[in-house]
Order: C-alpha cells, then structure tokens, then sequence
C-alpha cells in the first residue's frame, strides 16, 4: 500500500491521533470514507459514459457542411 510498511501507518495515525484527539478521529474518518466513496463512484460514471461513447454505433445524421467549402461557396456568390 503505497510503500509503506506497518511503522510508518502506525507513526502517521499516531500523529494523525494528536493532531485531532480521539474524539474528532471518528468524525474524521467517516468523512474520509464518504469522500473516498465518492470519487469512487464518480471513477465508475465516467467509465461507464466511455464505454458507452465507445460501443455506441456510428450516427445516423450526416455530417454538417464543412465550413471552408461554406465560405467558398459564399464568396463566390458574391464575387459574381
């Protein structure tokens, strides 16, 4: 888990325990969980939109006039 061996976990949360106290580590700690389960859930909704964009057949309507041959076709016009 990141390189990090079991001293180092314990040094961090025994900081991490003097820093708040033990009676804000819980509270920290739900939080931690809630925003951890977030990202993990926006990470599968944008899998998910990918992979649909991907599978998704080709669309049906043509393409629009590109705009080059637009303006070509419009200066043209004018010059006659």
């Amino acid at each position: 888990m990141f390189g990090l061996g079991g001293q180092e976990l314990l040094l961090i949360l025994f900081v991490v325990l003097l820093f708040f106290g033990p009676q804000k580590l819980p509270e920290l700690m739900r939080g931690l969980g809630k925003g951890m389960r977030e990202f993990k859930k926006a990470q599968a909704d944008l899998e998910d939109e990918i992979n649909k964009a991907v599978d998704s057949p080709a669309p049906k309507k043509q393409p629009a006039e590109s705009v080059t041959a637009a303006t070509e076709s419009a200066g043209s016009a004018k010059l006659s």
